[in-house]
């Protein structure tokens, strides 16, 4: 049980993380704090947050959990605001999408107070931002991954394993570096990939007649596409070598697939495919070790 939940950012994460909370009897009040009025507003009116207040210092006042869910790149400024007024019990955590910036910028923010951060990424989330999208049962059984670092003391990496895990989610720890190259790979390309395969198909003459065509295949592979801009920018900036690295190896096979299409060369091509079909046949949602 936490007395006070202090939430920056009232969006879909930040909220959806105070209504699990509240859900699971685990929190006593939540103040929170946005760069939108609006959205401050809206998140005490479905009542995910019990006060709004107009500082994110405010918000971290007298709070024994801090969960900063801004956009990656204003973390580290966020960091620094709240810096000062930080309990010295507290917990905070994020739920950015990328690590090794997250962790420099908190190790230039917070200083000697760094202990007391424990980055975090969960792996949910809505094609649609929003506190008005946020739910309690968006967590339920979600990975979460912890990137501790060798400044975070055992116990708060204990005490945000505890929590997660107390909201249904199955969490695991990995180093940042490790994080963010996984992370491009499995999360960061495909969504690049969704974004150009949209582009691609709108920038031709007959691209809104075929969009017309498109089934339930298409729906599914472009899902992602739908997802918030402003938040994709910064992900893949702010991991861009990762990117470069996983954009080269797509590139290549890529290419293969084309080789075998230009010579006609069907046994290529079906060998192509079944070595990705039985790849993915194999694979299973959250399989593998808690700890890299």
């Amino acid at each position: 049980m936490f007395k006070q939940l202090g939430l920056i950012g009232c969006g879909l994460m930040g909220g959806s993380f105070a209504l699990a909370l509240k859900r699971a009897g685990l929190i006593q009040s939540v103040v929170g704090h946005s760069q939108s009025p609006a959205s401050a507003q809206k998140a005490l009116k479905l009542g995910v947050v019990d006060r709004v207040v107009g500082t994110a210092a405010e918000a971290v006042q007298g709070a024994d959990l801090v969960l900063v869910a801004v956009p990656v790149a204003a973390i580290e400024a966020t960091l620094q605001a709240i810096g000062p007024y930080l309990s010295p019990d507290s917990l905070v955590m994020d739920v950015g999408s990328t690590k090794q910036d997250v962790v420099l910028g908190a190790r230039r923010a917070l200083g000697p107070q760094l202990g007391r951060f424990v980055p975090a990424h969960p792996i949910a989330g809505k094609e649609h931002a929003g506190i008005e999208h946020a739910s309690a049962d968006l967590y339920d059984g979600c990975q979460v991954v912890l990137t501790p670092t060798e400044d975070t003391p055992a116990a708060s990496t204990e005490q945000a394993l505890g929590l997660w895990t107390a909201l249904g989610c199955r969490v695991r720890s990995m180093t940042p570096e490790a994080h963010d190259e996984a992370y491009a790979a499995v999360s960061h390309l495909p969504h690049l990939l969704a974004f150009a395969m949209m582009k691609s198909i709108k920038d031709q003459r007959r691209g809104e007649a075929f969009l017309t065509l498109a089934g339930p295949g298409f729906r599914d592979f472009t899902r992602i596409a739908a997802s918030e801009p402003s938040v994709w920018r910064d992900i893949l900036i702010s991991n861009r070598q990762a990117m470069l690295e996983q954009l080269d190896h797509y590139q290549q096979a890529l290419k293969a697939f084309e080789s075998a299409l230009i010579a006609e060369d069907a046994p290529a091509l079906r060998e192509l495919i079944a070595t990705a079909s039985a790849a993915r046949a194999d694979w299973r949602l959250g399989q593998g070790s808690s700890k890299e």
